[in-house]
């Protein structure tokens, strides 16, 4: 069975996140989303609840896809997951830069997980956690860059937080 890794914050997942979901699917027996802490970000959701909503996002998708959680080197977890792929995302020239640098140390680490990099749909490349966030804060539509169970989870968060621009 041959398993990859799909890693992320996913904080919240976006459309973007959800269009390498079902490509990166349909490349391995089972998809392992991880949904990981990064240090340099400040979510907006804890793990717990980006769990959650990755959880209900995939429910229903094709292909076995499990969500899990890792506070890890993403080889690690890769490792102990029994992968052999890691999947990921471009939107831009400026995510290759990044991404091609961690295929690398990664490599280093384990040269017997590929790496395999998926270009974002066309239409979903601008898409970014970050800015979603950002729209919603300062109360902008965030309706074409996540679904709407997202959109009202991110939505409730925001109020609950204070929104900005008010």
């Amino acid at each position: 069975m041959r398993t990859g890794v799909y890693p992320g914050t996913f904080d919240p997942i976006t459309l973007g996140h959800m269009d390498i979901i079902r490509r990166g699917a349909k490349l391995v027996d089972r998809l392992v989303i991880g949904v990981t802490t990064n240090p340099s970000k400040s979510p907006m959701f804890s793990v717990e609840e980006r769990i959650e909503m990755v959880r209900r996002e995939v429910d229903g998708e094709a292909g076995h896809i499990d969500v899990v959680p890792f506070d890890s080197l993403l080889m690690t977890f890769a490792e102990r997951q029994g992968a052999s792929v890691i999947v990921r995302g471009l939107r831009a020239v400026a995510d290759f830069e990044y991404e091609y640098q961690m295929a690398g140390m990664n490599q280093q680490l384990n040269d017997r997980i590929e790496t395999v990099f998926l270009m974002a749909d066309v239409s979903l490349q601008p898409i970014a956690s970050r800015l979603v966030k950002e729209i919603a804060i300062y109360g902008g539509d965030i309706g074409k860059f996540v679904t709407p169970a997202v959109a009202q989870d991110v939505v409730a968060r925001v109020e609950r937080l204070g929104r900005k621009g008010d």
